[in-house]
């Protein structure tokens, strides 16, 4: 068991494509000590209902430190971003958090640009594996492309040891 010290500030997408990957997001609690979701990011995930999918694992994991109200986000973060992006980048700056998990490109720019550190659901599913968490990456990366999670060709390739 690791020791969970970390404290990880969560993105929408990285908990649907943690979700798809492995059913649950158990990984999460496997490795952090805490997992911050953001109140917009929360209403994200909970969009398209209790039959969206996602939303039941989400419901689930009663340990997530779900934010209860909206962060007020710095006008740059506002004009550049999504609000679930923007407001993970906002809540770790607020709460001095270091550790983002975001998965697309701008938003991991954007949070590099503020001097957070960055993981996506790739390199959570890869560091579990490295930490005793039984992770088969080929089937987690099938699961979330079924799912609909777009990952490229060169990044499945060099999760998987394969380079381009």
């Amino acid at each position: 068991m690791p020791e969970r010290s970390a404290v990880l500030v969560s993105n929408t997408t990285p908990l649907i494509a943690l979700t798809a990957a492995l059913g649950s997001l158990d990984i999460l609690k496997f490795m952090y000590a805490r997992v911050v979701v953001p109140f917009e990011v929360a209403q994200e995930v909970r969009a398209g209902g209790q039959t969206s999918f996602g939303v039941d694992a989400f419901q689930a994991a009663d340990w997530l430190d779900i934010q209860d109200r909206p962060v007020t986000l710095l006008p740059f973060l506002k004009n550049s971003l999504d609000a679930g992006e923007a407001s993970v980048i906002q809540t770790a700056l607020n709460l001095s958090l270091p550790l983002v998990c975001i998965d697309e490109v701008v938003g991991r720019r954007t949070a590099r640009l503020c001097g957070l550190n960055l993981t996506g659901s790739l390199g959570i599913l890869l560091k579990a594996r490295q930490l005793g968490f039984s992770v088969d990456l080929p089937h987690a990366i099938e699961n979330m492309r079924r799912h609909g999670i777009w990952l490229s060709p060169s990044l499945i390739a060099s999760v998987l040891g394969n380079p381009q």
